[in-house]
C-alpha cells in the first residue's frame, strides 16, 4: 500500500516522515529524491517555460515517479510526495506560469495513464497558513528551497483545491503542532490505514 504526505515546502513533511520512520514497525518510508532528474534536465538544457521541453521534463519526472514506487508493489510505504505530486505538477504547473492552454494531458496521455496505476491509496495533506510556512522556511537553514515563493503563491492554491476535492485525501493542520506532535499524528494516520 502506498500512502503519501502532501503539502507546501516547509510544512514539515520530511521532519514528520523522519519521526515516523524511527517509530515505524509496519511500513517503509521513501523520501523525495529529485537529484537524478534535475541533473538530466540541466545536462540537456531543458527549459520548463517552453512547451516541448516541458513535455520532455515531465516524461523524466513521470518515469522517475514510477521507478520510485515500483519497489513497494508488495510492501507498505509512506512517501514524501508520492506519484500524485508528479501528476499534479504535470497538469497544473503550466497554469501557474500563465500557460493554462498547453495540451499536456493529451500529449502525455500514455505516460499519465501508466502513472495513474501507482497512485497512493490515501494522501495526508499537511496544511499551515502562508505566514507560518514563511516563518518555518526562514528558520530552516538545511535546505535552500529556491522555488518556495512561486510554489507558495502560484502552485499551492491550485494544489489545495485539487487535493481537497479528492475523496482519498485527509488533512492535518500543523499550524499549532510541534515537530513531534506532527510526527505522532502522521504515524497514527499511517498505521490506521495500514491496519485497515
Amino acid at each position: 500500500m502506498i500512502l503519501s504526505l502532501q503539502g507546501c515546502m516547509a510544512v514539515g513533511k520530511t521532519t514528520a516522515l523522519r519521526w515516523a520512520e524511527t517509530h515505524a514497525a509496519r511500513f517503509c518510508v521513501s523520501y523525495e529524491d529529485d537529484m537524478e532528474v534535475l541533473r538530466t534536465v540541466r545536462e540537456r538544457g531543458l527549459r520548463q517555460h517552453v512547451f516541448e521541453e516541458y513535455v520532455e521534463i515531465q516524461r523524466l519526472w513521470i518515469r522517475g515517479a514510477i521507478c520510485r514506487a515500483e519497489p513497494f508493489r508488495e510492501r507498505n510505504v509512506l512517501m514524501d510526495f508520492g506519484p500524485e505530486e508528479t501528476l499534479f505538477f504535470t497538469l497544473h504547473y503550466p497554469a501557474s506560469i500563465g500557460c493554462p492552454d498547453w495540451p499536456v494531458a493529451q500529449v502525455l496521455k500514455a505516460e499519465l495513464d501508466e502513472l495513474s496505476e501507482w497512485m497512493p491509496r490515501r494522501i495526508l495533506f499537511l496544511d499551515a497558513s502562508p505566514e507560518i510556512l514563511c516563518m518555518r522556511r526562514a528558520t530552516d537553514r538545511t535546505r535552500p528551497r529556491n522555488s518556495f515563493e512561486h510554489h507558495l503563491k502560484n502552485l499551492m492554491p491550485l494544489k489545495r483545491a485539487w487535493l481537497l476535492g479528492r475523496p482519498d485525501v485527509d488533512v492535518l493542520d500543523t499550524e499549532r503542532l510541534t515537530c513531534r506532535q506532527t510526527g505522532e499524528r502522521v504515524l497514527e494516520w499511517t498505521e490506521s490505514w495500514i491496519g485497515s
